[in-house]
């Protein structure tokens, strides 16, 4: 049965069609050499772009079950979102906004690059294809589990409060419909993090690191409030909590961790200039 279309499937595919359009992604791969690839079983698509998740739509997770409710405007929380927020703003055009824009893009293949300084190589269709597909279709089953609390909440964004400018305008007549708590990339972002640290241990605390910033980059954006982004965070640990008891999914982190293996054992690195980022997130390489 196909997964009905939510409200994060709209906002995937209103946000990023430009850069799906490119980017299909859900064919079976041939290996051409001893050295190359496992094949990946093709996987089929809820919206252009956009992968059926491991979790049905009876499995999916109700965020709203286990998160507390979102702040009320006159609550001690929202006094510390407002703080919080009021600093965020003043990163406007600094090297900071600047990753905070690039992690506003969920797409693939752009999404896939998130990690490639943590984890010291790049993630791609090509030479990694079971970490690729495994990233893909984590999206979908991390990112709907949020929908459950953002809908029934409806909390206003940052921007709609403040007035202030955010790091992709062309996404604010959609954020506007699209609830604020808790935080859909947030959530992503730490669950990718949570599986990248399981399947390159030695890497996590630069993994964590950057599953960290993604999420604050939200607040950067001035499109969430910082209790979204830690609302997001336990969400997204409970979705990857979840999708261990799939096998499919536990499967697919064998294969993942099989391309890790081999991709490291070609002394691949890291495309990116990773100096650079790592200062504007205020890491230490």
């Amino acid at each position: 049965m196909q997964r009905s279309i939510k409200p994060f499937t709209l906002v995937l595919v209103l946000l990023f069609s430009v850069a799906l359009a490119g980017c299909d992604g859900v064919g079976a791969r041939s290996a051409s050499s001893s050295g190359a690839p496992e094949p990946v079983a093709e996987v089929p698509e809820i919206k252009p772009g956009l992968l059926q998740g491991y979790l049905s739509d009876e499995e999916q997770l109700d965020s709203q079950e286990f998160l507390l409710p979102a702040p009320q405007m006159t609550s001690a929380l929202q006094s510390l979102d407002t703080a919080w927020s009021e600093e965020m703003v003043k990163l406007r055009g600094s090297p900071r906004w600047e990753v905070a824009i690039s992690d506003a893009d969920l797409a693939f293949p752009a999404a896939a690059e998130t990690f490639a300084c943590s984890l010291g190589f790049s993630v791609t269709e090509e030479d990694t294809p079971a970490l690729y597909m495994l990233l893909r279709r984590t999206l979908t089953d991390i990112g709907l589990a949020t929908y459950p609390a953002k809908t029934s909440y409806q909390r206003q964004r940052p921007f709609m409060i403040n007035g202030e400018p955010i790091c992709t305008p062309e996404d604010e007549e959609v954020l506007r419909e699209d609830g604020s708590y808790p935080s859909g990339h947030t959530a992503v972002g730490w669950g990718w993090a949570l599986i990248l640290t399981e399947l390159a241990p030695d890497r996590g605390e630069q993994i964590l690191a950057r599953g960290r910033a993604f999420g604050e980059s939200r607040t950067v954006c001035n499109v969430h409030w910082y209790s979204d982004v830690v609302a997001g965070r336990l969400v997204g640990a409970a979705a990857v909590a979840k999708l261990h008891a799939d096998p499919a999914f536990g499967e697919a982190l064998d294969a993942a961790r099989s391309d890790i293996e081999r991709v490291r054992a070609t002394g691949a690195v890291a495309p990116t200039d990773c100096v650079t980022e790592a200062k504007a997130l205020g890491f230490t390489l």
